[in-house]
């Protein structure tokens, strides 16, 4: 049985949904050019609330970020927000960090968790998990069109049968245009144990739908 992360929440209607539908994460996106993305003070606002209003269980949350803000100025730095926010579990690091930004990271914010999200085409692109190895855990996501002005939520999968076997020494989860309908397909093919949705239960970027988010976690939970 997969656990499940909701990603791209906007709505504090859809946090609700996701968590009674049975999502173990919910995500939410800070990258500026996401049509997904929050400011810091709706982070703040949603994280309190998913804490303070956890429905069935403890909902962890992630936030994900487009860069490992190391050059940015002190009031848009990443990590001092984080380090403002005890509710906020895992930081997700989904654009072009290097390894020693991903390492920075998480000196400046011990607390938290680091995914770094890796993009995936081929088998050996796999092999980029030995390069971030400072991360705490991976998602591998489809790699982004040529000339993309970000690096994921565009709905796409990629062969998930090339990580049969697939063994970083690391909890990984899969992402990449997973649906309701393909997510258990996914799950038996590829052997992963997490994965990540966004655009594969909405209505429009941002506004989950209900009905999908259900069916979504549903199906991922019947692997068995």
């Amino acid at each position: 049985m997969a656990s499940v992360k909701i990603c791209g929440l906007t709505r504090e209607s859809d946090i609700e949904e996701a968590i009674k539908a049975g999502a173990d994460r919910v995500g939410f996106v800070v990258a500026p050019t996401s049509p997904r993305a929050i400011t810091y003070e709706q982070l703040s606002i949603f994280a309190n609330r998913t804490y303070h209003r956890r429905l069935g269980g403890w909902a962890q949350v992630w936030v994900v970020a487009a860069w490992a803000s190391a050059t940015r100025s002190p009031a848009d730095r990443l990590d001092l927000v984080i380090n403002e926010l005890n509710e906020v579990h895992t930081v997700q690091l989904h654009g072009g960090e290097t390894p020693e930004d991903v390492a920075d990271f998480k000196r400046r914010v011990p607390r938290v968790k680091v995914v770094k999200a890796l993009g995936i085409a081929a088998k050996e692109d796999l092999a980029q998990v030995d390069v971030f190895r400072a991360a705490d855990a991976f998602l591998l996501d489809a790699k982004p069109p040529q000339g993309a002005d970000r690096q994921g939520g565009f709905g796409k999968s990629f062969d998930w049968s090339i990580l049969k076997g697939f063994n970083p020494g690391k909890p990984w989860v899969l992402s990449g245009g997973l649906t309701p309908e393909n997510v258990e397909e996914a799950i038996r093919t590829s052997g992963a144990v997490a994965v990540d949705v966004s655009s594969g239960v909405e209505e429009s970027p941002g506004v989950k739908d209900p009905a999908k988010v259900r069916a979504f976690v549903k199906a991922a939970k019947s692997v068995v």
